[in-house]
């Protein structure tokens, strides 16, 4: 694939459907209709992803989905894989073209460049590693370390042997850490002495110590150190001694093959209540889903050309965000993957949203992406791109984690025409977790209009549905899933009769409710119908719209509305930081709806700016959804992936303490909710 060095290139999905018309004889006059041949002709589609990227395995699968039920599908029986080795297989040619496997940069400006041989024997030898201290298919690895090139190698080195990966950020404390790594009972935990971030170390080993006091499961721990190097922990070994090994058995190491549906890994849901989810994931469609998506839809490629400067893929997340994940597939492909370990932000003393612009442009990214809060905080910032360096080689921005305003594109895309680069094409994407993947994304041929996103996903059968349950266009209604994906969770750990699954995603929608996408009424067995939680409206062009989180939407005197419109309208005020809105309707009581509000610094809240956010409510929206109060806070309560904490300062706010609505352990700023903990009991007193 050529780069934007050497224009024009063929994308990703046109090389696709190009290979569908000769290879399989099917043309498509349309992204629709390929879309909807992807979800209605299961079997056609994902075999035709497993031959387009040559998936092998030493045995013949019996059939593609064996078992079309939600949840219970069963995809290519017989069928043998492994992650580890899908993304091996390219190191001979990787490195023979001159591409690195990973680059990585720290706050500190320590840079590394990890060759595909090397990435090659530091798994090998850590595979061997762990093997030797009894480590079996199945068994639980966690690891508690950072976006370093370690995590990604002790991954690999993890689930090419058939264990189980597992992973929580170091910015996570000892009792969210516990609430997921106690449920899965590892054997093994890999870990880091200490972090950097936002200009300060943070030392990790005392509750590296509390983790292993607390995890009686552990048989082995390892440690990595990334503060310093010389580490001794009495009790563990070392990560430089365990990824020592360049002897003959380890290069001659391969992973083994396994089960098409054999657990990958166990990511956990941010819940506001109850423990986490542990959600398990397998081999086989985890590498089908992460392909179908990196490369045709987001379109990353890679170039095995001599002297091709190749694929740089860049998404700025922390190892607890599902994002990692997301960023670890490039290597499915033989991409080179782009990290920074730290703070977007710069530091409190020193904030500095130009940090991954310029780390972008010295390592050569080809593909940028973030959360869209980042770029939020680059327009606030009021960031000059031209000043930051050479960013003429990045072709793609890609945006997740909240909707992206209309404004923040449109200011990406000014940046980016001023570096000599028009049209910079926006991948917005809408997934979760859950499935690790995305319903809703990105084509580089559509057209983009700022604030939507391109087109639902080829083999994902999503609609928006209304309250009697028919697929509508042009309305917003709840996102579902009418057919299954080969990455939706194999199970949660745990959940034996897997009723907490069942109500997690098919409460709404249970068995009997299913039916083909399109509006044909499918089979009884094709079971439940898969509700996401998320407001969505497909206009009649394709594009898609994300309004928020279904179980936080304002319903207001019977109109409803995703709290993004409010958000992007508040927001958009260059006052305004920050906000979260939460309507108090329930149950029969009169609607109250407070709107709180993040200042930019040296800014009041006087009458005058209630007025123009008032105002730009009333004319973006509706008179309707004008707040009944408006309030200045230091913070917006956020998940640890960055997600607004709407329905639990909604359930504070109705009168539920704090300790039963929200999990702070699993929060980013926790210390925020005491000024909401006093607004509640202030509210709650007689006469207010």
């Amino acid at each position: 694939m050529e780069t934007s060095k050497t224009p024009p290139f063929i994308p990703q999905i046109r090389l696709y459907q190009d290979w569908l018309r000769d290879q399989r004889g099917i043309a498509f006059d349309s992204y629709d209709a390929l879309w909807r041949w992807s979800t209605t002709e299961l079997d056609a589609f994902w075999q035709s992803v497993w031959d387009y990227f040559d998936i092998q395995s030493p045995t013949p699968h019996t059939a593609v989905l064996a078992k079309n039920t939600m949840p219970g599908a069963q995809w290519f029986p017989g069928a043998q894989v492994n992650y580890a080795r899908q993304a091996l297989r390219h190191v001979d040619a990787a490195h023979a073209a001159g591409l690195p496997a990973i680059v990585s940069r720290n706050e500190k400006g320590n840079h590394r460049e990890l060759s595909w041989p090397e990435l090659r024997r530091q798994v090998a030898s850590l595979a061997l590693h762990l093997q030797a201290q009894g480590v079996r298919p199945g068994d639980r690895v966690a690891a508690y370390l950072p976006n370093v090139p370690e995590a990604m190698v002790a991954f690999l080195a993890t689930v090419s042997i058939g264990a189980v990966w597992s992973i929580c950020a170091p910015d996570m404390g000892t009792h969210a850490v516990l609430d997921r790594f106690r449920q899965i009972e590892p054997t093994v935990l890999i870990a880091v002495d200490g972090v950097t971030y936002g200009g300060r170390d943070h030392d990790r080993t005392g509750v590296l110590a509390e983790l292993r006091a607390a995890l009686p499961s552990l048989r082995h721990t390892l440690v990595l150190g990334n503060l310093d190097a010389s580490v001794s922990i009495a009790g563990c070994a070392s990560w430089a001694s365990a990824t020592a090994r360049n002897d003959a058995e380890a290069a001659a190491f391969e992973p083994m093959w396994l089960p098409f549906d054999h657990p990958l890994w166990i990511v956990y849901s941010s819940g506001t209540t109850g423990l986490p989810k542990p959600i398990v994931h397998g081999h086989g469609g985890t590498i089908l889903v992460g392909l179908q998506l990196k490369v045709l839809h987001n379109d990353i490629g890679c170039s095995y050309e001599p002297n091709s400067f190749g694929e740089r893929y860049h998404w700025y997340s922390s190892t607890g965000w599902v994002m990692w994940n997301a960023q670890v597939s490039g290597l499915l492909s033989g991409t080179t993957c782009v990290i920074y370990d730290g703070n977007p932000g710069g530091s409190k003393d020193h904030p500095d949203w130009g940090v991954l612009w310029r780390f972008a442009a010295e390592t050569g990214v080809t593909f940028f992406g973030a959360g869209a809060a980042f770029f939020a905080n680059c327009m606030k910032a009021g960031i000059d791109l031209k000043r930051l360096g050479d960013l003429s080689r990045i072709r793609a921005l890609g945006t997740t984690g909240s909707p992206l305003s209309p404004e923040v594109q449109e200011w990406g895309t000014a940046q980016f025409a001023a570096l000599g680069v028009p049209n910079i094409w926006w991948n917005n994407i809408s997934g979760g977790t859950d499935f690790c993947g995305a319903f809703i994304g990105g084509h580089r041929e559509l057209p983009m209009v700022p604030g939507e996103m391109q087109c639902r996903m080829l083999g994902a059968a999503v609609e928006s549905w209304n309250a009697e349950g028919q697929p509508v266009t042009g309305e917003v209604g709840e996102l579902v899933c009418a057919q299954p994906i080969p990455s939706m969770p194999l199970y949660l750990w745990g959940d034996a009769d897997g009723s907490r699954y069942l109500s997690s995603y098919f409460d709404m929608y249970p068995p009997g409710h299913g039916r083909q996408p399109g509006g044909g009424d499918g089979p009884a067995e094709m079971g439940a119908v898969w509700r996401h939680g998320d407001w969505l409206r497909i206009g009649a062009n394709g594009g898609c719209t994300i309004y928020g989180r279904s179980d936080a939407t304002i319903n207001r005197h019977g109109l409803r509305m995703g709290t993004s419109e409010i958000y992007s309208a508040v927001e958009a005020l260059p006052e305004v930081l920050d906000s979260l809105v939460v309507d108090l309707e329930y149950l029969g009581r009169e609607s109250y709806m407070p709107l709180f509000v993040v200042l930019r610094g040296g800014v009041a809240l006087h009458d005058e700016l209630r007025g123009r956010i008032n105002a730009a409510i009333r004319t973006a929206l509706s008179p309707r959804f004008v707040p009944d109060a408006i309030f200045a806070v230091a913070e917006v309560p956020r998940t640890l992936s960055g997600k607004k904490q709407e329905l639990p300062i909604k359930k504070l706010l109705l009168g539920q303490p704090i300790d039963k609505v929200v999990n702070k352990d699993a929060m980013a700023n926790p210390g925020c909710l005491d000024w909401y903990v006093a607004f509640a009991a202030e509210r709650s007193q007689p006469g207010r």
